[in-house]
């Protein structure tokens, strides 16, 4: 029974591998190429394996783009989560860790940049696409104007709604990527994080210093 066991895990393992590999390459050819011109035959390329066992795993071009997608959807959920586990009670600093996480340079090299928008550029035309987009959106928004919420209370903050700060936090930060994207040699992470910071502490003065 345990043999059976092990050769069923070793199965299962090795299924899971060949997927994750397989992913990989996909990202890579998005980044290098683009969605539209990225076919099976490359991903099959990039990964050292036959356009056969792409077809056996994900049998279809838009399956593989849409677990590809769900992939990096769950990446950032899983990093935004444990940073927000990290951080602590204080809503202000969890609020920040979560900005500065949106700015390291794991999340916001050019590779993944060209990914994340290459397919919100097919968001519109493809329901799955805007589905798990969707999902990940309404977390990250009902977290973020939750954490703004607090921070608001706590200081006594009249002049700003949370849906407005966790609204303008959220542009500022897609407004980042998509510079660092189109300008990376004249991006600069600092620079970016003392914008949001200024906005920080004009919005929230008792909670947030500016950082120069």
């Amino acid at each position: 029974m345990a043999t059976v066991a092990s050769a069923k895990s070793r199965r299962t393992a090795s299924r899971e591998t060949r997927r994750r590999q397989l992913i990989d390459a996909t990202l890579k050819c998005i980044a290098r190429k683009g969605m539209g011109n990225t076919t099976l035959g490359d991903v099959a390329r990039e990964a050292g394996l036959s356009q056969g066992i792409v077809n056996l795993h994900f049998e279809s071009k838009d399956n593989l783009l849409t677990e590809t997608l769900r992939t990096l959807a769950n990446e950032y959920r899983e990093q935004f989560d444990k940073t927000l586990e990290k951080s602590g009670p204080d809503p202000a600093g969890a609020l920040l860790a979560l900005v500065q996480m949106d700015l390291k340079p794991k999340l916001i090299d050019r590779q993944k940049l060209a990914i994340w928008f290459a397919f919100w550029g097919e968001v519109k035309s493809r329901p799955t696409y805007r589905k798990i987009c969707d999902e990940y959106d309404r977390y990250y928004d009902s977290v973020i104007t939750g954490l703004c919420a607090e921070v608001i209370a706590d200081g006594a903050y009249a002049n700003v709604t949370p849906e407005a700060a966790a609204e303008a936090l959220t542009s500022m930060t897609n407004g980042l990527w998509l510079s660092c994207l189109i300008s990376p040699r004249e991006w600069d992470r600092q620079v970016a994080m003392d914008a949001i910071m200024s906005y920080l502490s004009n919005v929230f003065p008792r909670h947030y210093e500016t950082t120069r």
